[in-house]
């Protein structure tokens, strides 16, 4: 049977891994890293079930504990979180949804992190054609209540090709396209959690429906799938 709820353990190994982020305390209590691990896989596992009630995922990804420290200046070897990224299927179905756990800094992200150059460029390009569409989503109530507004990187003037004062700017010089929402240890603890994402990505599919619409057709509408 697959976990429901994540444990006050689980933040309790997180905490003592931070305090103790090296390879000999990490060795000697590997076996309650395993355990934890074993636990929030599960409850990944149980999201990845809700999600395909209401969307189709392609591939649940739980991401390693082991940082790559070759470029980095922070040393450490192992991160204190844990996280997983759920892909949709097919071409037609845009967008990934991500989540984190870590005491103090447990939170869900959705969107496109990072858009390939021509995806980047058909986003744009429909922005200055129109973002009326967008606009309502980001406007409604219930969307707004649970996700707040779009986030990511931005140039800090119009992309090359695009004019800085098209009243459309603001979402044109975009290069991530990013909602996020953060929870607290309460509520990651609480019975209702797994139930709190599943609402939450639930809310996100009619941007996903909008953003899929456009990077699977060309400016006049038509389709550029097979």
């Amino acid at each position: 049977m697959l976990e429901t709820n994540i444990t006050k353990s689980t933040f309790q190994f997180l905490n003592s891994l931070k305090n103790n982020n090296n390879r000999d305390w990490f060795t000697e209590h590997k076996p309650t890293f395993q355990k934890e691990q074993e636990k929030v896989k599960s409850f990944f596992n149980h999201l990845l079930q809700l999600l395909n009630t209401h969307d189709e995922i392609e591939k649940l990804k739980v991401f390693r504990i082991y940082r790559d420290v070759r470029f980095s200046k922070n040393k450490t070897p192992y991160k204190t979180h844990f996280s997983a990224s759920f892909s949709r299927a097919g071409k037609h179905r845009r967008g990934g949804y991500y989540l984190q756990i870590a005491p103090g800094n447990s939170f869900i992200a959705t969107g496109f992190w990072a858009p390939e150059k021509n995806d980047l460029l058909r986003i744009r390009k429909e922005w200055e054609l129109d973002t009326s569409e967008l606009v309502a989503i980001l406007n409604d109530t219930n969307f707004k209540n649970i996700w707040g507004p779009l986030v990511g990187e931005e140039l800090k003037t119009a992309p090359k090709g695009f004019d800085k004062e098209d009243p459309n700017i603001e979402f044109i010089r975009k290069k991530q396209f990013i909602f996020t929402k953060s929870f607290t240890d309460e509520e990651v603890l609480s019975d209702d959690f797994d139930e709190q994402i599943d609402q939450a990505f639930k809310a996100i599919r009619p941007y996903f429906d909008l953003m899929s619409s456009i990077l699977t057709t060309n400016l006049n509408g038509e389709s550029l799938l097979d």
